[in-house]
Formats: structure tokens, sequence, C-alpha cells
């Protein structure tokens, strides 16, 4: 079902109060991405640089890399990059649940690749002992995936903030202790979701070190960690649940710019990150700096 909408298209790539006919929110964001561009193209260069030129303690990446997990995490972020599409798509059109729908599954991807690179940092520095100062190849390693990480993180809470704001009622004035409690509502669940999640991600991984991948692995994972899987269930229910509920609401079709702007810095977010995936880790199946580990 659509909300209360104008009556009528409206074209938000054409904006007539404009000299460019673009939006200047857009404008903004488009230039925001191009300085991004290059802050991320120096990091990743500085990376390729360095391994070529690697330290006498440098691990082989190899050796460290899960790229299982990694292939995982990558299908994941390209997953929710759809689903900001159809939640694009959908505002555009006025269908208001459909919107909040999609942002809910593009926000649980991102939590997703979030709790897989909080374990894989975990892993590299515990499990192979590779920290941020004792090489190179780390610090650039940890520098550069964790400045794209702070960045899916920045757009998991711009799209929390952004989904929060779809329940604003039109008279935000009149219904203030309502509009309030609802906020105070969905923070909460977002916040255990949150954590919660990362935990459950966590949980699988930690299972499957010792159990491996396969039904020994679930059945592991359901005895020692099912408080929290059905926790994050009933959180990720709830928010499910809450996302239908109806009203006059001021979000509507009017603010689809909005919803594109954050599409654009979430596919610019993917797409770095598929930079990241094939110019850090593939490359050093394909073309290793090293002898191949035994």
């Amino acid at each position: 079902m659509s909300s209360n909408v104008a009556a009528g298209a409206i074209d938000h790539h054409h904006d007539p109060s404009t000299s460019t006919g673009i939006p200047n929110k857009k404008l903004i964001m488009w230039a925001f991405l191009a300085s991004d561009c290059m802050f991320f193209g120096t990091l990743i260069s500085t990376h390729l640089i360095y391994r070529l030129h690697p330290g006498v303690d440098s691990p082989d990446p190899r050796a460290v890399f899960d790229l299982e997990l990694t292939s995982f995490s990558t299908f994941i972020l390209l997953m929710s990059s759809l689903m900001m599409a159809l939640a694009v798509s959908t505002i555009q059109k006025g269908y208001l649940r459909s919107f909040r729908r999609y942002t809910l599954v593009t926000i649980f991807f991102g939590m997703i690749f979030l709790g897989c690179q909080v374990y894989e940092f975990t892993h590299f520095v515990h499990g192979a002992k590779m920290t941020l100062s004792n090489s190179i190849f780390g610090s650039t390693f940890y520098v550069l995936t964790g400045t794209h990480g702070t960045h899916v993180a920045i757009g998991v809470l711009w799209l929390i903030m952004m989904y929060v704001r779809s329940f604003k009622p039109v008279d935000a004035m009149k219904h203030a202790g309502s509009w309030i409690l609802m906020n105070v509502v969905h923070v909460a669940i977002f916040a255990a979701a949150a954590i919660l999640s990362l935990m459950t991600v966590l949980g699988i991984f930690h299972v499957a070190e010792t159990e491996g991948y396969g039904p020994a692995m679930l059945a592991a994972f359901g005895k020692e960690y099912w408080p929290v899987y059905l926790g994050a269930a009933a959180c990720i229910a709830v928010l499910w649940r809450l996302a239908t509920r109806g009203g006059a609401v001021e979000f509507d079709q009017r603010h689809a710019v909005d919803v594109e702007m954050m599409g654009l810095y979430w596919h610019f977010v993917d797409i770095v990150w598929i930079v990241i995936f094939t110019a850090v880790y593939l490359l050093e199946y394909v073309f290793p700096a090293g002898p191949i580990p035994v």
C-alpha cells in the first residue's frame, strides 16, 4: 500500500529550481563521493605498492585470508545493494510499507557484513598474529578495510535514521508523545538487534571453527547460542511488524531524493568493496607477491 502522496508523478531527476536540473542535494552527494573516491584510491594504491615490498616479518596473505568467508560477506553486501535499489524504487512510487521492508533488509545485510568483518579482524589478530603495527601489510590492510567498514557502519546508521523518520506523523507537534515513544522503541529494538545479530554471526563462525560446516555445526550452534539467535529473530520480527504500521505520515514521494542520496552512498560503498575484494584478496591468489605456502 502507498502512503498519502501528492497527486501526479514527482520528477526528482529534473529539478526546475536548479540551473543544472539536478537537485542540489544530489550534487552535494556526488561531490562528496568524488572526493571519497580519491581517498579510497590513495589507500588502495598504498596497499598495492607495499605488497610488492613486504617486510621481513610480513605474513603471507594466503595463509591468513579466509577467502570463503570474505566471498560470503561480499555476496551479502552485493545483495544489500539490490535491496537498496528496490527501496529507492518503492519510495519513488509511494509504496511506503515496501520501502520500510526493503530498508530493513538492507540494514540487516549491512549488519551481517560488519559481523563478518569483526570476526575476520579478530581471527587475523589472535589467530594469524597480524596486527596494525607488526607489519606494513597489516597496517595498510587494516587501515583500508577498516575505513571501508566505517563507511558501512555510517551507512547502516543513516538507514536506521531514515527508517525511523518514515514514521513521523503529519502533525508531529500534535502527536509529539507517541512520536517520541515510537523513536525510543525503534532505537532500542535496533540496538538490541544489532548486538544480537553480531553475536549470532560471531557464534556461527566460532562453532564452525571446531565443528566445520555442516549439520554438526548447526546442531552445536543451536544448542549453545539458541537464546542469542531467538533474540535476534524476535527483534527482526518486531521491526518487520512495525514496518506495516499505517497512519498519515510526513514521509512520502517528496522525500524520494533523500532516499536516492542514501542509495548513491550505499552503491558507492558496495562498488568500493568490489575493488578492495579484487585488489586485496583475489590478487594474492592470481598474482602472488611471494611463494605459495606449503
